[in-house]
């Protein structure tokens, strides 16, 4: 295997190591089955040189790599589908780092941000760790360094996308609830008995039976718990501290 310095792409300012062999460096890095989607690392940093270094580094281990000049370029890319992380430069043109990362913070949650810089300091260090970076990585990189928080900031996104698809998948079985279902869950999860539901919603017992029944198998919950949860996570009930008698 090739030292990293006689890769074709320059690197100056990551540090030079050697790396384990090719499989087992993508099969580290991915943390995932082949079948599953290959991670995307965005690298965005005004320094061409440093742009074509980390992508040779990133591809090297068996990641996407995909580098943007500029924040106002990196913006133009559509949402990924696949896990991802940000490693940006403190210091762009117009739009700077930390601004960009301000400004996706809402709608990119499962986009780990991992900030480089050259000249950074303390104050801005915590700006944007409490801003949600997981790294802040000063140049020269030390390159396991690097590699050690893309797998992390990876396996972040990673966990948020199927923390999405899961909700998504909760809204959709809700969604398919006929209205009187729906008033029987909020009831249902608000602890009521089926014969109160039925004074409630001026039904017989057997009917509120009957609907609750429709209702937790289209819901796919198995037990009055699991329905809570459910509701929990859909925001139709207030969490409960579970130490709360």
């Amino acid at each position: 295997m090739p030292h990293l310095s006689e890769l074709r792409y320059p690197t100056p300012f990551v540090r030079k190591r050697e790396y384990m062999n090719s499989a087992s460096a993508k099969s580290s890095a991915s943390g995932s089955p082949k079948s599953d989607p290959i991670p995307i690392v965005f690298v965005v940093d005004d320094d061409i040189s440093v742009r074509e270094s980390l992508e040779a580094l990133i591809r090297f281990v068996g990641w996407q790599p995909e580098t943007f000049a500029s924040a106002e370029e990196f913006l133009t890319r559509p949402r990924p589908v696949a896990p991802c992380c940000l490693v940006l430069d403190v210091s762009l043109p117009e739009l700077n780092g930390l601004e960009l990362q301000k400004l996706i913070a809402t709608d990119r949650i499962d986009m780990p941000i991992i900030f480089i810089t050259g000249h950074g300091d303390i104050p801005m260090t915590v700006q944007a760790m409490k801003a949600g970076a997981v790294e802040f990585l000063t140049k020269p990189i030390d390159d396991d360094a690097l590699l050690s928080a893309i797998k992390s900031a990876v396996k972040r996104s990673a966990a948020a996308l199927d923390d999405q698809a899961e909700l998504q998948a909760l809204r959709q079985r809700h969604e398919s609830l006929t209205p009187r279902e729906r008033e029987v869950m909020r009831l249902v999860v608000a602890g009521m008995l089926n014969k109160q539901i039925g004074m409630k919603l001026g039904i017989s017992e057997i009917t509120v039976k009957a609907h609750r029944g429709k209702m937790m198998q289209k819901m796919k919950a198995e037990s009055l718990a699991d329905l809570v949860k459910t509701a929990v996570r859909l925001g139709l009930a207030p969490a409960r501290n579970p130490w709360h008698a």
